[in-house]
């Protein structure tokens, strides 16, 4: 009576193929020169394409491009080694249709341990993603933090995208998450695995802002002891993101606006112009288009720059968000190694949620940071969290000013010091005990409200 093995019948070669072939997932293989010796069923549904269309052939050819994106391995020297890893990333099918997959790849080996391959699997993700996006049925995507309306739309933009390389212009104020959102534009196009180089335009100096742009040759000025290569060539096969753009000098922009016209510059200096295959993605806190109406922005330039138009709103216009965010930077600072307490208390989180946020994000990652180090590893309250967010609380999102003017014209006095009754410790308990009704803490204090005003704005 025959044994049955049941490893040599899974590694038997036709019955890998069948099971391979009847995973949910795509399957592609290639060896070291990049020639496809497998593609399954659900790759070709996938891609749209067949086995017999890449089977044989280079990846790089079959699809047009590289299949895995500014993240392939295998476009110079094949690797020695290549260790397991996942990614999302974005390819074009047959019929022209921009997917969004989640690819994960390891290396194939012989019996001595050489790599000899490659294998990926992956699975569409982009009606599932789109379906997620638009329920808000997501606390987050591409590393930017929140579910509100405004912050899916820009989910959506970014996902759309994906399959391009048309330059985006993102808009908001300052500490909005601008750089965040041109990192997502980056990660889930196909040049992800390529370089991301940021530069704030407005903290270069004017005299060196075109050299570290288009970069310069030896001698082409007093310190320039090497050749050096630019923003735009370390950027080749990425994205090149141009903060705070509006600065940028009248000439400088006349010489930006000519490489993305031509897809070539001159270090400064040399002779020979020089290409690199680059996204732009630039951002402003300002009214872009308002600086070309006062002239000091070239509207051809505008036009180039401005091809999908990004806005990032501020925190106080979507203050839901708030309550992911600051769980988002707790779990940041226990992973740094930070002590962090048990969360945040309820009214705390009220103070943080009616506060206006003029720093936006930035600000409010500050004032978690600071809250942390009050607490000591104890639950946050609101007199751990910064003092101006207690004061507002307590004078009121809106009309604030005009009570307290009101309760000090009832008193007949138009400016006195603090109550002597009062202290900072005890209005900060009462206005926690009072959940931030600034009727119910003057009562608690047992004072009047211009008596607790004063206080406050003395």
């Amino acid at each position: 009576m025959a044994t049955f093995d049941l490893e040599e019948t899974i590694t038997d070669n036709r019955n890998l193929k069948r099971i391979l072939d009847n995973l949910p997932l795509g399957i592609i293989a290639h060896d070291t020169r990049r020639c496809i010796v497998f593609f399954n069923r659900v790759a070709e549904k996938i891609t749209g394409y067949t086995k017999a269309e890449v089977e044989g052939k280079d990846c790089h050819e079959a699809f047009g491009r590289p299949f895995c994106g500014s993240r392939c391995a295998f476009c110079g020297q094949p690797p020695a080694h290549l260790e397991y890893c996942e990614y999302p990333t974005t390819i074009t099918n047959k019929k022209g249709e921009v997917r969004r997959i989640e690819m994960f790849i390891t290396g194939m080996t012989d019996s001595v341990g050489t790599l000899v391959g490659v294998l990926a699997s992956f699975r569409d993700v982009t009606d599932l993603t789109g379906l997620r996006i638009q329920t808000g049925d997501l606390q987050g995507f591409a590393g930017i933090v929140g579910h509100h309306p405004r912050m899916r739309k820009i989910y959506e933009q970014i996902l759309e995208m994906a399959g391009n390389d048309y330059p985006a212009h993102i808009s908001g104020e300052t500490g909005t998450g601008k750089e965040l959102v041109a990192n997502a534009i980056h990660n889930e196009s196909r040049r992800g695995g390529g370089p991301f180089v940021p530069v704030n335009c407005a903290a270069i100096p004017e005299g060196t802002l075109e050299s570290e742009l288009f970069g310069h040759v030896k001698g082409a000025f007093t310190g320039a002891l090497r050749d050096k290569k630019g923003r735009f060539e370390l950027a080749d096969g990425g994205t090149l993101f141009l903060d705070e753009v509006s600065d940028l000098s009248m000439p400088v922009q006349a010489k930006l606006l000519r490489v993305l016209q031509e897809g070539r510059f001159e270090r400064v200096g040399a002779e020979k112009a020089t290409t690199a295959d680059v996204r732009i993605v630039s951002a402003t806190n300002r009214d872009l288009k308002g600086e070309v109406e006062r002239g000091k922005f070239r509207q051809d330039l505008y036009y180039r720059v401005n091809v999908v138009p990004i806005h990032v709103p501020p925190l106080r216009k979507r203050k839901e968000d708030i309550p992911l965010l600051v769980d988002h930077f707790l779990a940041q600072a226990g992973e740094e190694g930070q002590q962090v307490g048990p969360g945040v208390s309820k009214q705390a989180m009220m103070v943080m949620q009616s506060y206006p946020w003029p720093g936006n994000v930035r600000e409010l990652q500050s004032a978690v940071r600071f809250a942390l180090v009050r607490s000591k590893g104890q639950m946050i309250r609101p007199d751990h969290l910064p003092q101006e967010l207690v004061k507002w609380q307590l004078m009121g999102e809106s009309g604030g000013t005009t009570d307290v003017a009101g309760d000090l014209a009832e008193t007949g006095s138009s400016k006195r010091g603090p109550a002597k009754k009062l202290n900072g410790e005890a209005v900060r308990a009462a206005l926690a005990e009072a959940g931030g009704n600034k009727a119910k803490a003057a009562r608690i204090l047992g004072v009047g409200r211009a008596t607790l005003y004063r206080f406050l704005s003395g």
